[in-house]
């Protein structure tokens, strides 16, 4: 294909090729650009994406990099992208679902810094060309390789939907100076890995402050804004599939008081995995609201839940909201002058995290 710059813009868009925003033409020159930051064939097959069951090869994650805006100097990371998500565990069929899920990719490690992404303050905000364009480039391969396009397309079937989002950085200076390992060490892999993990993110919460001088007052804060709220709208959801993976984000400013006072990202997911409840009633009224009509008291008996969802048959009783304190998953970013939490909600059937090394 020949043409003007808008000449391509519009072919790209009359192919759907494109997201609706101008794209970077992706030129055999630029796309060999970033091929050669892989010593890997241009053919190779990283993965294939359901639901069109396209296969995610080097050469196309380049291309769809190109499009992205990304540089080529992430070529490396782009492909541990493409292999997290062809990974059956992340369940990316189910990723045009009503509810308009996004996946959400976190970066972990020394590549935070080498590549220049922002891991302070407004990290989750559009304006860092690493963040930005790492999170248009997980839309677009999922668009144009895997399938998932709104209207004309069909696999996306979003009553409303949400934007890509803007990749998380982890602030690894702050976590070194808590004594904290990243979240690469917490997903199994050494302290000073580079590390990208995604998983799907059905809603995000507000911005709340926290307050206090014990990690309890602190993390009272994201039990009432966080946990109670937005972790709690998807347990149900969490529980019928038997895996919930909430996101808690925590500006050094709350991290900091809590890990001086010798708690542990283990010890802070234990607290609010015993400490995050919910009403019985309440969420078996959301889970026969999306059709499943067992009781807790059932799936007790069956094995399904832990004995503490159904230890009384009062409808108000308190259960939990987290499954495992282990599948809460922390993140130390934001602004550093802040004293802000946020979090992020995993849907159950879809982006349970998975992780890949970035090889460079």
């Amino acid at each position: 294909m020949e043409g003007s710059l808008d000449e391509i813009q519009d072919a790209f868009e009359r192919f759907a090729w494109s997201d609706g925003l101008p794209i970077i033409p992706p030129t055999l020159d630029r796309v060999d650009a970033f091929v050669a930051h892989v010593a890997l064939d241009p053919d190779k097959v990283l993965g294939v994406l359901a639901p069109e069951q396209g296969e995610a090869t080097i050469w196309n994650v380049a291309v769809n990099g190109v499009m992205a805006g990304c540089q080529p100097e992430m070529m490396p990371v782009l492909v541990a992208i493409a292999e997290a998500i062809a990974d059956p565990v992340f369940q990316l069929e189910n990723a045009g679902s009503t509810s308009g899920l996004e996946p959400l990719v976190i970066v972990s490690g020394p590549i935070v810094s080498r590549l220049d992404f922002n891991a302070g303050q407004g990290v989750t905000r559009l304006g860092r060309r690493a963040n930005s364009s790492l999170g248009r480039f997980l839309r677009l391969l999922m668009r144009n390789v895997a399938g998932f396009r709104i209207p004309p397309g069909t696999h996306d079937m979003a009553t409303f939907g949400t934007n890509f989002n803007v990749a998380l950085a982890e602030d690894d200076r702050i976590l070194s100076e808590l004594g904290w390992p990243p979240l690469a060490a917490d997903r199994g892999f050494p302290d000073d890995a580079d590390v990208v993990t995604v998983l799907g993110s059905f809603a995000t919460s507000q911005t709340a402050p926290a307050a206090g001088d014990r990690p309890e007052e602190l993390l009272r804060t994201v039990i009432e804004e966080i946990g109670e709220t937005l972790w709690a709208k998807g347990a149900p959801t969490g529980m019928a599939w038997g895996v919930l993976h909430p996101v808690l984000v925590l500006s050094p400013a709350v991290a900091r008081p809590i890990a001086a006072a010798g708690w542990t990202k283990d010890d802070v997911r234990c607290y609010l995995a015993d400490n995050t409840l919910m009403r019985a009633d309440v969420a078996e009224r959301a889970l026969r609201a999306d059709g499943t009509s067992l009781s807790f008291r059932e799936w007790v008996d069956a094995d399904r839940l832990p004995g503490r969802y159904a230890r009384t048959d009062d409808p108000g009783r308190l259960v939990p909201v987290v499954l495992d304190p282990d599948d809460i998953v922390i993140v130390v970013a934001g602004s550093p002058h802040r004293n802000h939490v946020s979090g992020y909600l995993q849907h159950g059937g879809y982006g349970s995290p998975v992780s890949r090394p970035v090889r460079l």
